[in-house]
């Protein structure tokens, strides 16, 4: 039985602003390499012989950006769900489950802003987890610690693996730690980052969301059951669909189930969440730098520099971010982009005024 690429698309782009923006989030754009996050993600699940045509859940403004983006892969998907409203994972994933038949229908829940350096690896565990999805297990996968990382959720796995898969039950799920708390973690073992990646049936995922969230069941059956259909497109019904609550797959099942199992993964994954993360995917100049676009560095280390925009010069200058891009330009200290929602609130803010005087 092959399995149903499920692709949640409807991210909104604040954390690369100003490159990436709500009209063109960062999945996408190609920050990683010629294609764009949204088409590698694609091509992660794309052998015919394991996977059907995929499911895509994207916010109804970006249904032009999404059907280019396949076409120019030539890939023809199985549906293009265009969301009334943003209403988080849980409720995507109801919508796209029961797109792919709501039976034992095997769905394979991947975000299109991920980066995977080893595909092949990837694809490797899904292949491992499969035969315990299809016995009724909802799988997630976890990402093996690198470092004290703050910025990620944690799940504590069980010491004892299921069979030879590798494979463990999970424990519990774990907020963001701080560092002191993720550097304990990491010293005790069996913790990986929650990746937000999933493989499980679709019956099954339905079946724990009517257990825990009847209401996200309810409203997402009612709102598929009355979409429309253009093409490839679904538009779910809008007033159906709004009575769904707002709530992530985590907290609607994962954290609650006690059948959830975890694959660890060592697949070069980074959700590509600041400025940061983007610069550690690309290998430096000599100096230090990672300099992509316009952009001109002299005696200068360490600093990340993109203009899609005006040419922008660095000299003399250390451990910077520089982004320029639609007549905005952003420079902040290495190390400080995860801040970037504040800059974009900021920039809101001063607009609003700005409209309003």
């Amino acid at each position: 039985m092959k399995i149903t690429p499920l692709i949640l698309s409807g991210g909104s782009g604040t954390r690369l602003w100003p490159l990436s923006t709500a009209e063109q989030p960062k999945q996408f754009l190609a920050l990683t390499a010629d294609e764009t996050m949204f088409q590698l993600t694609i091509a992660r699940a794309s052998d015919p012989a394991r996977f059907d045509p995929p499911i895509i859940v994207a916010n109804g403004r970006h249904a032009d950006l999404v059907e280019q983006q396949l076409a120019d892969m030539g890939v023809e998907p199985g549906a293009v769900i265009l969301e009334p409203a943003a209403k988080n994972t849980a409720p995507a994933i109801a919508l796209a489950a029961l797109e792919a038949g709501a039976d034992d229908t095997l769905i394979l829940v991947m975000p299109s802003d991920h980066a995977i350096a080893d595909p092949d690896e990837f694809r490797t565990a899904v292949a491992q987890a499969a035969p315990v999805a299809r016995d009724g297990w909802l799988v997630t996968f976890g990402i093996r610690p690198s470092g004290p990382e703050t910025g990620y959720g944690y799940i504590e796995m069980n010491d004892v693996p299921m069979g030879d898969s590798g494979l463990a039950t999970v424990l519990r799920f774990i907020e963001k730690p701080d560092e002191e708390r993720a550097r304990s973690m990491l010293r005790q073992g069996g913790f990986v980052w929650n990746a937000g990646i999933f493989l499980m049936r679709a019956d099954r995922y339905l079946a724990a969301l009517e257990q825990y969230e009847p209401d996200v069941v309810s409203a997402a059956r009612q709102a598929h059951d009355r979409q429309t259909k253009e093409g490839a497109r679904r538009l779910p019904d809008a007033d159906s669909f709004a009575a769904a609550p707002s709530i992530s797959i985590d907290y609607a099942v994962m954290e609650r189930s006690d059948t959830v199992a975890a694959m660890p993964l060592d697949c070069g994954w980074s959700d590509i969440g600041s400025w940061d993360a983007l610069a550690d995917q690309h290998l430096p100049d000599p100096s230090g730098s990672v300099v992509r676009g316009n952009a001109l560095v002299h005696d200068s280390t360490n600093c990340m520099v993109r203009s899609d925009d005006v040419r922008v010069h660095l000299h003399g200058v250390s451990d910077l971010i520089v982004v320029a891009s639609g007549g905005e330009v952003v420079i902040m200290p290495r190390g400080t982009s995860q801040n970037m929602r504040a800059v974009v609130d900021a920039a809101r803010e001063r607009d609003a005024e700005t409209s309003a005087s």
